[in-house]
């Protein structure tokens, strides 16, 4: 039995599908976290994988946010299957776990949101271990971060630590063996940290004093009972005095940088500069009899974690009959067969049978959380409360105004964008504010009446295009609008059907000679670099001080007072101080007046 968890980062970013991702791990259970996906936005590609039954958990408060999911091969179908720790989102109590602890120092409402962000799914399986049936609980979680902005977000983290630990430790004391597998967001060790020494006070860290309560302490291969002796060579380390073991510290208590987390924004994966905060936890007594191997996968890329694995000798037991929460019992996936005679029936027929026939989702999101995830802004009008304050504010509104509204209402058609750039039949053309076709800043244009026709230097009337000769300056065309390299009178009604033949020949052969310069142009200033002065470009990188190569720009995003300036720092990725060849304390803000 091969048992693997990895904290994906977005089940649909898979490139390949999930398909290949889960045949590449190559395990009988696949235990993803932060899958970012809702119920209402699960596809089927992703819930009905081929040899596989899937059951996940979604959270019911932010769409695209968190999300765990167990894959277990066909061979390894468990025997129960239930969403969250706290028993609230189990609807059909056929085929659950149970076992839920001593929950009274929990308000029902703390309960509610513990289980309301979809971080748990619990799979129970039969192994035989030495000839011997046991079963086994796989507790798959996504533990929450700790946001240092958000004080509360600290608490929430440490409840449920607090309900993992009692859920576990019921369903052990049940007659079941355990494993706690995911991503627990705390480091335990200094030695599963690259820089514990930069983190002030890090062994009274909240988060590691519930690990050193919830394992054991075997890394140096003591049995479990001379764990809990206290002598001198552990006085000096936390106790740990747990009921599970972290197998991978199992396996190699003393392999250093065995990092599953790193800052990508930064790099940092490329020096290794990162932290083990993804474990496999399992009893003392099923690690003594059944794990074999634990280890990690850092080579394995597609995330900002990396797969960490399990194997144990026990083979699994399958069961024959699939778990109410798996993903092939939902409605939306069920795949009943259909006749051939629903396929020739109208829709509209066909809708009100369906809606009927329809149950509801079992744990699925509310109905509001639901219309929020397909219509996040909301559909105003669409139902009748609606309506009918639309018909009370029309009826307040003028009869011109409504014409006007209804109007405005109508959807154009979308144009096409060459439209914009063929020449017209009529060559009146509207005046444009445009700050490099104005001939003179601040100028008032002088009005051609229609029955007057203007005409300019050279002989052209009204209505010609006059080509623009190479040091002619625009206040030749005292009354005329420049438009690119051409001149238009406003307000002139002269067609181009009614223009002089031999003056369009002229007009061709004076434009083939002359130079088409950029319209009214600044003195000694050429288009370029007026856009140069307007949109200026990021100023050139500075070298970092160390390494003596080109620095990289960035931006702040944090709230605060430095929010949207801009900085430049050493562009090699993040590392250690003591490794040459990770980015320098370089740091430099950009100089606006630059």
């Amino acid at each position: 039995m091969k048992i693997v968890s990895w904290n994906i980062n977005g089940i649909r970013t898979f490139k390949g599908g999930i398909k290949n991702a889960l045949e590449s791990l190559d395990a009988d259970i696949v235990c993803v976290q932060e899958t970012k996906v809702t119920r209402d936005l699960l596809d089927e590609r992703t819930a009905i994988v081929e040899g596989y039954n899937s059951y996940f958990s979604f959270s019911r408060g932010r769409s695209g946010y968190s999300g765990v999911a167990t894959y277990c091969k066909d061979s390894a179908t468990p025997f129960a299957a239930e969403e969250g720790l706290t028993g609230l989102l189990t609807t059909n109590h056929e085929g659950t776990i149970g076992c839920y602890g001593d929950s009274s120092e929990f308000s029902s409402e703390e309960l509610q949101l513990l289980d309301n962000e979809g971080r748990a799914v619990l799979t129970q399986h039969r192994v035989m271990c030495e000839d011997t049936p046991e079963t086994v609980t796989v507790i798959n979680v996504y533990c929450p971060r700790a946001d240092p902005e958000k004080p509360e977000r600290k608490h929430f983290k440490l409840q449920f630590y607090k309900l993992l630990q009692y859920r576990a430790e019921a369903i052990l004391e049940a007659g079941s063996r355990v494993i706690i597998l995911g991503d627990v967001n705390t480091s335990h060790r200094p030695i599963d940290h690259c820089d514990p020494d930069y983190i002030e006070d890090f062994e009274d860290h909240p988060g590691r004093k519930w690990l050193n309560g919830l394992l054991v302490d075997d890394s140096e291969g003591k049995e479990y009972e001379k764990n809990n002796e206290e002598s001198e060579n552990t006085s000096s380390k936390p106790l740990c005095s747990g009921k599970f073991v972290d197998t991978f510290r199992h396996f190699h208590p003393t392999r250093s940088k065995a990092f599953t987390c790193w800052n990508t924004m930064t790099g940092a994966r490329q020096t290794n500069y990162g932290t083990r905060i993804d474990y496999i936890f399992a009893d003392h007594l099923l690690v003594k009899m059944g794990f074999v191997a634990a280890d990690i996968m850092p080579e394995v890329e597609g995330s900002d974690h990396c797969p960490v694995w399990g194997k144990l000798c026990c083979p699994l037991l399958s069961s024959a009959k699939l778990p109410p929460l798996c993903t092939r019992n939902l409605p939306e996936f069920a795949g009943r067969q259909q006749k051939l005679s629903r396929f020739l029936v109208k829709m509209d027929q066909q809708q009100p049978a369906r809606e009927a026939c329809r149950d509801p989702l079992p744990g699925s999101q509310e109905t509001g959380e639901t219309r929020e995830n397909l219509n996040p802004l909301g559909s105003a009008g669409t139902t009748s409360t609606g309506m009918k304050r639309k018909l009370a504010v029309e009826s307040c509104v003028p009869k011109s105004k409504k014409i006007m509204t209804l109007k405005a209402a109508t959807p154009k058609p979308q144009g096409n964008l060459l439209a914009f750039f063929k020449p017209k039949s009529i060559p009146v053309a509207p005046t444009r504010e445009d700050p490099v076709s104005q001939c003179e800043r601040g100028e008032e244009r002088n009005e051609v009446t229609p029955s007057q026709p203007h005409t300019f230097k050279g002989g052209h009337s009204a209505g010609q295009d006059v080509p623009s000769i190479p040091g002619t300056p625009c206040t030749e065309y005292p009354q005329g609008v420049c438009m690119g390299d051409k001149v238009h009178v406003p307000g002139s009604n002269i067609q181009d059907a009614s223009v002089n033949s031999q003056n369009q020949e002229k007009d061709a052969a004076l434009a083939s000679e002359a130079t088409v310069d950029p319209p009214c142009p600044r003195k000694g200033a050429s288009l370029g670099g007026f856009w140069k002065t307007v949109l200026r470009g990021p100023p050139p990188p500075p070298p970092c001080k160390v390494h003596g190569e080109p620095c990289v720009l960035r931006t702040v995003k944090k709230a605060g007072p430095n929010m949207g300036k801009q900085f430049f720092v050493c562009n090699r990725p993040q590392g250690h101080a003591s490794n040459p060849e990770a980015r320098c304390n370089y740091f430099s803000w950009v100089d606006k007046g630059k």
